[in-house]
């Protein structure tokens, strides 16, 4: 079963991609509401896969991503923002995410990309 860290400063955010990733058959192993504590989880996890809201309380989700992949770390990073300009999607998925979801976004968007971030081959760096 692929593991999924979910970070978003919303609680609400939270719960309604746990949900939707849990009855889609994935294992949620953690939670993060900051930038911190998503770090300090993605190193002690090493899940599969994170959901990353782009505005955190103490630091961007673009910084996250930059710091993970700094540490080399395989975590397939899957940026979720309510920003959806078209140069800051490529710019986020030529920095190394897997995948961009734009909020508000129906659950099933949700999953449909993480199952296609799960089976996508590796990105080169």
């Amino acid at each position: 079963m692929k593991t999924v860290l979910i970070v978003d400063d919303s609680a609400y955010m939270r719960a309604l991609i746990k949900i939707a990733l849990t009855e889609a058959g994935y294992e949620v192993v953690g939670e993060a509401e900051n930038g911190e504590k998503a770090l300090s989880l993605a190193r002690s996890l090493n899940p599969d896969m994170m959901t990353l809201d782009n505005i955190l309380p103490d630091m961007f989700g673009i910084e996250i991503l930059q710091q993970l992949i700094r540490e080399k770390t395989n975590i397939r990073v899957i940026m979720i923002s309510a920003v959806g300009q078209d140069r800051i999607v490529n710019k986020v998925k030529k920095m190394g995410a897997y995948g961009y979801i734009v909020k508000p976004f129906e659950p099933e968007l949700l999953v449909k990309v993480v199952n296609e971030v799960s089976t996508q081959q590796a990105i080169s760096a």
